[in-house]
């Protein structure tokens, strides 16, 4: 049938054009973006899924930075605690030297002097042993935490190891001195516990930085499979993604050529009218 009123092949024309300009948009998105999910509008369950796991990338993220600093904590830690060792070492020399009864009294007093500044030194590395407000060798905190989960649910803990003087690790007194041949003598065994303690706190603080650092990698890896899982999801084909570009150009210009031939259907019925 032939209507000037109603042209069923124009509007036929008309919506699959529009249909291929729809594909057309959605592809230029993809193109433009990188993405074949950018938007809710684009498929809601695919951008909830994606959008929760890009929470837990950006948790993790958190998690890994507190688990740094947790590590840098312990180790300016174990940079102090090897330092007091060595100075024990030097002290246990000068200890040594000075418990020689046949020692003169000016030699054992320049030995001495050399000892209290040892001895002071620790002092002073226990005090600088300081990251991000946390000084886990002069007694100010008990532990460092940091988080372990993404929820922050669960987190590690690394003790802290007292190493002033006069206390339970290094048991040389503030104002122990090797002044003379018998107090020398006493200090070589008090140096000899105090660097077998620090060792031993060492020992701990290493254990407790390498919980951290495995933790770390750990998150790393969880966070680099998340990231990888949520680009399955949503990351465009763009090889895909230009194929479809090239076939949706060609098929809108085909659209536009039919919509062009069914406009003209009416003016057919003017030659039965001639």
């Amino acid at each position: 049938m032939l209507s000037v009123n109603t042209n069923v092949g124009a509007m036929v024309a008309l919506q699959n054009l529009n249909a291929t300009n729809s594909q057309l948009q959605t592809v230029q998105n993809a193109i433009n973006t990188g993405l074949k999910v950018s938007s809710a509008k684009d498929d809601g369950a695919t951008y909830a899924i994606a959008q929760n796991m890009r929470g837990d990338v950006a948790g993790y993220a958190a998690v890994g930075d507190s688990l740094n600093r947790g590590i840098s904590a312990v180790d300016v830690a174990l940079s102090a605690g090897q330092s007091i060792s060595d100075l024990l070492i030097q002290m246990k020399s000068k200890a040594l030297a000075a418990s020689d009864a046949s020692l003169d009294t000016a030699s054992r007093a320049a030995l001495n002097e050399d000892f209290t500044a040892l001895r002071d030194q620790i002092t002073s590395v226990v005090n600088n042993a300081v990251f991000n407000g946390y000084n886990l060798v002069d007694g100010s905190t008990t532990q460092i935490t940091a988080l372990s989960s993404a929820d922050g649910s669960r987190r590690l803990t690394v003790s802290a190891e007292k190493m002033t003087l006069g206390g339970s690790i290094v048991t040389i007194a503030s104002t122990g001195t090797i002044s003379t041949q018998a107090k020398a003598s006493t200090m070589i065994s008090t140096i000899e516990s105090s660097l077998t303690n620090v060792n031993g706190a060492l020992a701990r603080l290493s254990s407790g930085a390498k919980k951290f650092s495995i933790q770390a990698d750990f998150v790393q890896k969880l966070s680099d499979t998340l990231t990888a899982g949520i680009g399955n999801l949503v990351d465009a084909n763009m090889a895909q993604e230009s194929a479809m570009l090239q076939s949706l150009q060609v098929k809108q210009q085909l659209g536009v050529q039919a919509l062009s031939i069914a406009n003209q259907a009416p003016s057919i019925t003017l030659s039965l009218f001639r």
